[in-house]
This record gives structure tokens, C-alpha cells and sequence, in this order.
């Protein structure tokens, strides 16, 4: 994982951003699914960082074991909130989200699978559809 400090180039507010690689910045980043935190602009840029250097030797374990337990236990505690209170409707996500939308379903709360592409294009559309962290084993 990587953190990365963001300049909004249109209402100049700063924020942090976490990225599994920085491949993987510059794809969200193409893929204009990036935006602003404050004002919803995709005219996002880096800021200039500093990097941290570790003191240790052993760089294998970069978060200790007690951070992991943490943030598996947060993650443990959204997918029981998503799983209470969101229907699941799998691979049908996209055309729900649409339907719901649309009108042509009744308003719920919904979570599935879907592609960045299709996320994208349920942004464009003005459909309220987020990607959410999920970890199926927590024994990794």
C-alpha cells in the first residue's frame, strides 16, 4: 500500500489517499474515477511527499501484527454493517443500481460486484456506487 498526498487543482484542498501501487493511482487516476473530496473535481494531482524510511532491518513486516489485527477487525466490522443492512444481488449490481436509479425498483440499499469500467459509467450516469474493501479470508 501506498499513501499519497492529493491537490484539488480546482478548490486547492489537500487530502490523503491510500493506493495499492503507484500503477494502480495513475490507472484510477486515467480512469477519472479519482475526485475530489471536497468539491467532486477530477483535476487531482499529487502533492510533493516525503518518504518513509524504516529503521529497521527486517522491511519484510511493514505493519506490525497488532496494526493487521486492526484493520482486519474494521474490516470485519463494515462487511458485518454492508451485510445487515445492504441486499446482496451479486453480479447483478450494475443493472440493480440502474433499476433502483431509474425508478423501475424499489429504493434499497444493495452491494455486489462490478467492474472499475462499470462503476465509471454508473458515476457518469449520476448513480451513487462506490468500491468498498472486501476480504473473503481473514486468515491472509
Amino acid at each position: 500500500m501506498i499513501k499519497y498526498k492529493l491537490f484539488c487543482k480546482d478548490c486547492s484542498v489537500n487530502f490523503d489517499s491510500w493506493f495499492s501501487s503507484s500503477s494502480e493511482f495513475e490507472k484510477v487516476k486515467r480512469l477519472k474515477l479519482l475526485n475530489c473530496i471536497k468539491c467532486g473535481s477530477k483535476s487531482i494531482s499529487k502533492s510533493l511527499m516525503a518518504p518513509n524510511i524504516m529503521k529497521t532491518k527486517n522491511k519484510s513486516n511493514l505493519i506490525d501484527s497488532s496494526k493487521k489485527l486492526k484493520i482486519k477487525n474494521k474490516l470485519r466490522e463494515y462487511q458485518k454493517f454492508i451485510k445487515n443492512n445492504f441486499q446482496y444481488v451479486g453480479d447483478n449490481f450494475t443493472y440493480e443500481a440502474r433499476s433502483i436509479h431509474y425508478g423501475k425498483k424499489e429504493k434499497k440499499n444493495i452491494y455486489g460486484n462490478a467492474s472499475l469500467k462499470d462503476i465509471k459509467e454508473l458515476k457518469e450516469e449520476g448513480i451513487d456506487a462506490d468500491v468498498v474493501p472486501w476480504v473473503k479470508n481473514f486468515d491472509n
